[in-house]
């Protein structure tokens, strides 16, 4: 029997799509409304138990675990999206210009690359925070100047595949302006190898992103933040492990999905 033509069935894709969903939900609900209040503390419901009244258990303050979940997944998306907005943002305009015209401006810029991809990313992104100060609009900007490099790299070598392609030459041959054949015919034709790295730099961004709150240089208190959970919870693993167990199985979930959604999207090009 001869098999059916048609769209393969993306697994990834799907799975991708659903677990992201799920966070994007909670993240955008829990900007309206929350069970209880993320900062209101309760001597009397210190470490309660998961139950139907709090899903997730409390913490040591009292407070509804679930609830700061939902906060802080919607804090470490807001931060990661707004890092990789930046890292991309200038990854794409240098990346273009010094890929397609190259000359002495690449050769700097290149070696600017390998002395920041040089450093630990974590490390860097301290020594920037130790220059700028705690607060997320420092955050944002620290681990941006560390995901630049990445997708600098990226665009370039995409715009040097594309710039002597034939379509392109005769796009220079009638005239086309440069501007025009840089982000108008080789632009949209490296979106798919850029949203890739677009899955994965986020990725990466929210790992980030926990660690240096986990460090107490990310979200400041109150705010919830997963990492900030986290380090919080280390002293209590033994009494209450599932203050821990929240936080964590929450960003492995993020990170999971939003891996999964990179491979589908990789796999809807094959």
């Amino acid at each position: 029997m001869k098999k059916r033509s048609g769209m393969k069935w993306n697994r990834y894709l799907t799975a991708g799509l659903c677990m992201t969903g799920l966070v994007v939900f909670l993240a955008l609900l829990g900007v309206f409304w929350t069970p209880y209040s993320t900062t209101s503390m309760s001597a009397s419901q210190r470490f309660a138990p998961p139950s139907l009244q709090h899903l997730f258990g409390t913490d040591n303050f009292g407070r509804d675990i679930f609830s700061r979940v939902m906060k802080g997944i919607g804090a470490t998306i807001w931060i990661s999206t707004l890092v990789v907005a930046l890292s991309g943002g200038v990854g794409i305009l240098v990346g273009a210009l010094t890929g397609y015209f190259g000359g002495i401006v690449d050769e700097v810029v290149m070696r600017f690359t390998d002395a920041v991809n040089g450093f630990p990313s974590i490390l860097l992104a301290l020594v920037v925070i130790s220059v700028l100060g705690t607060g997320q609009r420092n955050l944002v900007i620290s681990l941006g100047i560390v995901f630049m490099p990445s997708f600098i790299r990226i665009v370039r070598s995409e715009f040097i595949r594309l710039r002597d392609a034939d379509y392109i030459s005769r796009a220079r041959l009638m005239g086309v302006g440069r501007a025009r054949i840089l982000f108008v015919h080789i632009l949209p034709n490296i979106f798919s190898t850029f949203w890739v790295s677009v899955m994965i730099g986020f990725n990466n961004a929210i790992l980030a992103e926990s660690g240096m709150s986990y460090l107490g240089i990310g979200v400041q208190p109150p705010q919830a933040s997963l990492g900030k959970m986290l380090s919080d919870a280390q002293g209590y693993l033994t009494t209450a492990p599932w203050y821990a167990l929240a936080p964590g199985l929450t960003i492995v979930w993020i990170v999971l999905g939003f891996s999964l959604l990179s491979e589908g999207i990789q796999r809807l090009g094959k």
